[in-house]
This record gives C-alpha cells, sequence and structure tokens, in this order.
C-alpha cells in the first residue's frame, strides 16, 4: 500500500497523460462496479464530491434514498497499463461508500472489513495477513465473442507447452499484474483441463481483498485479449476438480510478530493459532454462505475432486478443510480450502476473522487434527470422530447463515438481511429450473 498524497495522485495523472479514472466499488455479491470520470473530474472525485445512484446496486439502499457518495482511498491509485485508449491512459481509485450524511455506509463491503479490522486490533493484534491461491477456468470464445465450454488446452497438473496450451496467456496476465505494482509468486496450469492457478503475495486483509478484485478483472480482459473467457465459476464442469480460492491467513502483532507460530510447539503452532482454528471450526458451516455464495458452489464441495467438505484441520491432509503449511517462522499460517473465488472477498475475510476472534475471545479449545483420508472414511468413522459436513447447499448455508448471531454482528444488521433475502431468492429461482439431468433421467422411464 502506498501513500498517496491528493497532488501525488493530480502529478501522477499528468504525468502518465491519463485521460479517464475509474472509481471502483464493490457490491453485496462480491461484484467490481464502477463510475468512469474524465480527468477533468479528478479533483472533484479526490475533494468526495463524486454521486452515484445506489438504488440500482443490489444489496445497497431504497429507490427513495439512492444518493450515495464515493470516497476514493488514494492508496489505491493505480494506472491500469492494460487499458491504454489511444488518446492516453486510464487509472483507477478504490473507494468506500458514504450516505448523504457523509458518513460510511452500512451495506458496503469494505467499510464492514474495516470494521472488523478494528475489532481485531482492540484484541492487540496489528494485522490480518491474507494470502489467497484463486483458480480460474479458460473457455474459447466463439466468432460472436461468447464462451463456449470448450477448453483452452488439454493440460493437467503442472503440464507444460505443447500440452499446456494457454501458458501465454498465463505469462501475459502476470507480466500486467506485476506492471501494476504486484509482487507476484507463482503461476501453474491445474488439475482438470483448462484450469489455471495464479498466485501473488500475501498482504493486509484490506489491500489482499482489493487485489483480489483487481486481479480477478485483469484475468478476464487479458484472456479475452486471447480469444478466451476465463471464469471464477466453483464447479463449471461436472465430473471434474472445481476452482477454489484457498485463503491463507495470519494474525501479527505490533511489534510485527506472527502470533501464530510458537517454536516450542509439537507442531509450532501457537494456542493463539489453536483458538483461531477452533473458532474457525465452530462457526464454519455459519460462514458457508459468504465462502461459497452461489448454488454452484455446493457442486464443487463434494468428495473426490480434492474440495473439502468436512469441518476438520490437519497439518498434512489436502482432505480437511483446513490445513496448516509445512512453511514455519513467520510464514507460519492457517490455509482454509473450502473458500471459492464467486464469494464477495470482503464479506468472506471478515466472516472468517470475526470466527478465529471469537475462538480467541472465548478461549476455544482445539480438537485434535486428522491424519485419516477423510474421503475414505464410511459415515460411523466421520461420527466416531464428531466430522460434520458444510452445508450441503445453499438452502442449508441460508439457514445456518440466519440464525448466527456472529455472522449478523460481524457482516452488519443490513447487509445480514439483505444476503438472506437475496440468497433465498437465488434457492428459490434454483429449485424451479427442470435441468437436463432430470429430463435424461426420467423422461424416457417414468
Amino acid at each position: 500500500m502506498k501513500n498517496y498524497t491528493r497532488m501525488d495522485i493530480l502529478r501522477s495523472a499528468k504525468e502518465n497523460f491519463v485521460k479517464f479514472v475509474r472509481l471502483q466499488f464493490t457490491d453485496m455479491l462480491g461484484t467490481l462496479k464502477n463510475v468512469e470520470i474524465p480527468i477533468g473530474n479528478l479533483e472533484k472525485a479526490l475533494s468526495n464530491e463524486v454521486m452515484f445512484d445506489g438504488s440500482s446496486i443490489q444489496g445497497f439502499v431504497r429507490i427513495d434514498e439512492a444518493d450515495m457518495y464515493l470516497y476514493p482511498d488514494l492508496s489505491t491509485w493505480l494506472i491500469l497499463e492494460w487499458e491504454n485508449i489511444p488518446s492516453g491512459k486510464v487509472a483507477r481509485l478504490i473507494c468506500d461508500i458514504y450516505t448523504t450524511e457523509h458518513v460510511p455506509f452500512d451495506g458496503d463491503p469494505r467499510f464492514i472489513l474495516k470494521r472488523n479490522l478494528k475489532a481485531m486490533e482492540a484484541l492487540g493484534f496489528e494485522k490480518f495477513n491474507v494470502g489467497v491461491e484463486p483458480e480460474f477456468f479458460l473457455f474459447k470464445l466463439d466468432e460472436k465473442g461468447k464462451p463456449t465450454m470448450e477448453f483452452s488446452d488439454m493440460g493437467g497438473y503442472f503440464d507444460l507447452s505443447p500440452i499446456d496450451g494457454s501458458e501465454d496467456v498465463r505469462r501475459d496476465i502476470v507480466l500486467e499484474l506485476e506492471k501494476m505494482g504486484f509482487q507476484m509468486e507463482v503461476s501453474h496450469h491445474e488439475v482438470a483441463f483448462g484450469q489455471h492457478e495464479i498466485n501473488f503475495t500475501y498482504d493486509n486483509a484490506l489491500e489482499a481483498c482489493d487485489n483480489i478484485q483487481t486481479f480477478k478483472l485483469v484475468v478476464k480482459n487479458v484472456a479475452r485479449r486471447h480469444g478466451y473467457y476465463a471464469t471464477f465459476m466453483p464447479k463449471p464442469v461436472e465430473g471434474i476438480n472445481g476452482s477454489g480460492m484457498h485463503t491463507n491467513c495470519s494474525l501479527q502483532d505490533a511489534q510485527g510478530n506472527n502470533v501464530f507460530y510458537d517454536p516450542e510447539d509439537e507442531k509450532q503452532l501457537s494456542v493463539t493459532a489453536r483458538k483461531f482454528i477452533a473458532g474457525i471450526m465452530k462457526h464454519a458451516r455459519e460462514f458457508g454462505l459468504v465462502a461459497n455464495s452461489t448454488v454452484n458452489s455446493y457442486k464443487r464441495l463434494v468428495p473426490g475432486f480434492e474440495a473439502p467438505c468436512y469441518i476438520s484441520w490437519s497439518d498434512a491432509n489436502r482432505s480437511t478443510m483446513i490445513r496448516i503449511p509445512a512453511a514455519r517462522g513467520k510464514a507460519t499460517r492457517i490455509e482454509i480450502r473450502s473458500v471459492d473465488s464467486s464469494s464477495n472477498p470482503y464479506l468472506a475475510m471478515s466472516a472468517i476473522l470475526a470466527s478465529g476472534l471469537d475462538g480467541i475471545r472465548s478461549d476455544l479449545k482445539a480438537v485434535d487434527s486428522i491424519k485419516k483420508n477423510l474421503f475414505k472414511m464410511s459415515p460411523l468413522e466421520l461420527k466416531r470422530y464428531n466430522i460434520t459436513n458444510l452445508p450441503e447447499n445453499l438452502k442449508e448455508a441460508v439457514e445456518e447463515f440466519s440464525t448466527s448471531s456472529l455472522m449478523k454482528e460481524a457482516i452488519g444488521e443490513f447487509l445480514f438481511g439483505k444476503l438472506i433475502e437475496a440468497k433465498t431468492a437465488e434457492w428459490n429461482e434454483y429449485k424451479t429450473k427442470v435441468t437436463a439431468f432430470e429430463l435424461e433421467k426420467y423422461l424416457p422411464i417414468i
């Protein structure tokens, strides 16, 4: 994060021949939105004077209270190198949403995360560090520019060209992100045909969520430039692995120490880390709605495709929901494997943080880690180990979320109710659909 001043931004815009600025924000469902202004209105935007109609954005306000203000976060100033236009360049500022009374809007996902980070600081922690591993599919576009279901390549895990025919797409994505200041780590082909993963360095939760939104935008635009459609849909194709967004997180104190690390512990995990894990496990079913936010999310969370479906943890076992990667010391972290990229990152990180902090506040004790392959355990064995399922569908996730006092507190009463309303409507729409599966299975025999 850079500490830009107003003058820094005006100077940068002039020196880089910026002609348009995108004022970006995120709606309730995690979709990135924007209001674009010509460069002549940049000073007005930096004075928090640009308004927009919030009544048209899902999860925002009613039509009779539509006007809202965009307050740019100056640290998010960025020249969008991949979006050059003939007359100059395009830049962006990520904004917080304020009401006409000039107070933060309760339904702004970014504000909700900020509020949860303040609760963390009140407990004596300085940072909630987050690093994600977003997976996505590339499908070919047809002659009209519409996505097909034809894979971009026939590669598999860690394959390279010519089997991996999308190597150049990933490289271009990495290069564009590096131009924008991202610290890139690795990119590689994933397990399924046309499936890919690109990782960038962890950051404080707010900056990490901003980066996730920017990353998804760049991936989609660079893919289109190559004649592909990029999708972060959790399970676009049945019978193969879905796409997740494994979320690595840790807490840091004011002295810069990773408070999850304890060199004296058998697993080198601190008591704080174990309490945080216990909080995540206690509330996992409750935050499923914001970690896995669509009907399609639950098609991924099934046995046999490397996605977790059971609430458990381990230091090595990849069939568990929580895994502890091997790195220790400053890199000690917990990896939550259930999250997918259909989620609103600001809300997902808010719910995860609130759950972990509840484990610390309540002095919860984590159950023993599990070494067995959960996918090979019988229902009786799972019951013996007191291992429960994550929600199996969106309806179940809505029910768990709606009864959670912690989620209501973490998300805030306004958006809590809006989410329940929107996702109940999504489930009701889904359950009325007659699918190809039903026609194929029942039409010939009934």
